[in-house]
């Protein structure tokens, strides 16, 4: 049988015919890996459920191993795969970076570039780096497509090539993210600290990382910055065992948290995402600005334990022009350009990592 306008990968069986590995087949694991279970996968690919089960089977068979577990919690990747999903992702990546530069080359569009940026990201923070990637795509008639998406501490949007590059934090070493991944550092942030008036620390305007940790805090929600999240909450662990971050009742913005916590039951503080640029210099470069709530008032954390590096990551497998564009983008900014705070001890210019 024929099959046009197919791409193979020829694998022989064990008698040594040969057999055909088909894009589709490393589409369809990809999103069935992606969904968690055939009917969501489906659904996202606009086939039967059926047809798709036939079609993971198949590779299954031409494979020799089975790929997936197939739970009643769930489907689960064997070893196996594991192995061909992340190869499967770097071929279709490839593909459709090459699908897309042939294109360009035939005056059918121009190249693309997928880059994630966090919802909470702060804005002059996202408002500098958009324009960066936009000046640096123009210039070089690369077409950027926007994705408003949390990036977890491994940045796995883009490990897993459903992003190409993104703005984000770093919560580790830039060296500890896995390959192929590539950053650049922007510049470290701190998070502001609201507290209550009447609570010992008001008075001074600084707290300890001991007395956060001993009282109620919020911040959140998770799903917009769990990297941070998760690396902010074992440092407060590691001072209260105990500690928890409490959520909210409503996240509709910060008056409205600082109103919560000023009327708690228990002391309460109101931990903001990373925003503040962390100087060179002792304590945090901050413009005078209003108390937004008479009963809770601005601290500086002592010694800044909590902290975040703004980066810009990319996958290391794009193509040069486009890592071009990231390269050039990310050497344009800078924590002072970023900040709406006094610029005197503006970081150190960004560093490849």
């Amino acid at each position: 049988m024929t099959h046009s306008n197919t791409e193979l990968v020829e694998l022989p069986d064990a008698a040594g015919a040969p057999q055909a590995v088909e894009l589709r087949h490393l589409r369809y694991l990809v999103a069935v890996a992606d969904a968690g279970n055939f009917t969501r996968a489906a659904e996202r690919l606009f086939i039967a459920q059926p047809t798709l089960s036939q079609q993971i089977r198949r590779l299954e068979e031409i494979v020799g191993a089975p790929l997936l577990q197939r739970r009643r919690e769930g489907l689960r990747l064997t070893p196996a795969g594991t192995v061909l999903l992340d190869a499967s992702r770097s071929v279709l990546s490839l593909v459709d970076h090459e699908v897309n530069r042939t294109r360009a080359a035939a005056g059918l569009g121009r190249p693309r570039l997928r880059v994630a940026v966090p919802p909470a990201l702060p804005d002059a923070l996202a408002v500098e780096a958009a324009s960066a990637l936009r000046s640096a795509a123009a210039a070089a008639d690369v077409e950027i497509a926007w994705l408003e998406a949390p990036l977890d501490g491994e940045f796995s949007l883009i490990r897993q090539r459903r992003a190409d590059a993104g703005v984000g934090w770093l919560t580790g070493r830039p060296e500890a993210l896995p390959a192929p991944l590539d950053v650049m550092r922007l510049g470290d942030f701190a998070p502001d600290v609201w507290v209550p008036s009447r609570h010992l620390a008001a008075p001074r305007q600084t707290i300890s990382l001991d007395e956060l940790a001993r009282m109620d805090v919020m911040h959140g929600p998770r799903r917009l910055e769990p990297g941070t999240y998760d690396a902010w909450t074992r440092v407060l662990r590691a001072a209260n065992p105990r500690f928890a971050f409490t959520d909210p009742p409503l996240r509709h913005s910060l008056p409205m948290a600082l109103s919560f916590a000023a009327t708690a039951d228990r002391p309460t503080a109101v931990l903001t995402g990373p925003g503040v640029i962390a100087g060179n210099r002792p304590g945090l470069i901050r413009m005078p600005r209003a108390t937004i709530s008479q009963d809770m008032v601005l601290a500086d954390l002592e010694h800044h334990p909590l902290t975040a590096t703004a980066a810009v990551v990319w996958n290391g497998d794009l193509p040069r022009p486009l890592q071009q564009i990231l390269f050039d983008a990310a050497d344009g900014i800078t924590p002072a350009q970023t900040s709406q705070h006094e610029p005197a001890a503006a970081g150190p210019r960004p560093q490849v990592a």
